[in-house]
């Protein structure tokens, strides 16, 4: 009996680990979703380093600016892969 009880026991464990893991598509979101958050990640972190290093005030803020909107659209990307891989289920 206690035999039967830790193999099902087992066979449950395995079948939720199964579930677990990400598929080859949510793998491939997260993946391409990573790439690009970190690409505008970079790029607003050189757009603050440029406001930083200028005199003109009006530019910096621009550039502020520019970077505030990159980290936005980092902040999109990761929600829009949320979405795909919600959708693929």
């Amino acid at each position: 009996m206690k035999n039967i009880v830790l193999a099902v026991a087992a066979a449950g464990l395995l079948s939720l680990a199964a579930c677990s893991k990400p598929s080859p598509q949510e793998a491939a979101i997260d993946n391409n979703a990573a790439m690009m958050e970190a690409g505008l990640e970079n790029a607003a972190d050189n757009l603050e380093d440029l406001a930083e290093n200028t005199a003109n005030s009006a530019e910096a803020a621009a550039l502020e600016g520019a970077a505030d909107n990159l980290e936005e659209a980092k902040d999109n990307v990761e929600d829009a892969a949320e979405a795909a891989k919600a959708n693929l289920q």
